[in-house]
């Protein structure tokens, strides 16, 4: 599980990364992967490396992000009550379309572990509110999609 969570903090760098400089989440993946893996979560283990299975599950979630990206910000824009996607804190989008891509289309990702992850994350990152406001639009995420 550590090499998931690991995953995750690279996954969201490269993707948050891309949307700043306006380029595709797999051409920054690669960029990064040709840098070295400079990662802003460096030093927080002590380790500077990710490993292997981190970086291969990293580059799932990035490739996931871009390949389903349309149909999650549609998702995520039609359950944002009064929020408008743009307007969203970057960390919170990014956060948000990594979750939904590993819920809708991951078979191996409990949801409570997904939305759990989630939240994690953007509190530790993002705003004070951006906790409650991630794990209760995954939420009602999930509860309208189990109830269909």
């Amino acid at each position: 599980m550590k090499a998931r969570r690991e995953a995750r903090r690279l996954a969201l760098d490269v993707l948050y990364e891309s949307e700043i400089r306006d380029c595709l989440p797999l051409d920054a993946f690669h960029a990064r992967e040709a840098d070295g893996w400079v990662s802003s979560s460096e030093g927080a283990s002590g380790d500077d490396d990710a490993s292997p299975d981190a970086l291969r599950y990293a580059e799932d979630l990035v490739t996931g992000v871009q390949t389903h990206q349309a149909d999650i910000d549609t998702l995520i824009a039609g359950y944002a009550d009064r929020w408008a996607i743009r307007r969203m804190p970057v960390v919170d989008r990014t956060v948000l379309r990594m979750a939904l891509f590993e819920l809708l289309w991951r078979d191996d990702i409990p949801v409570p572990v997904a939305i759990n992850e989630a939240v994690e994350l953007v509190k530790e990152l993002s705003t004070d509110d951006s906790g409650r406001f991630v794990n209760g639009l995954l939420g009602r995420i999930v509860e309208s999609r189990q109830a269909n």
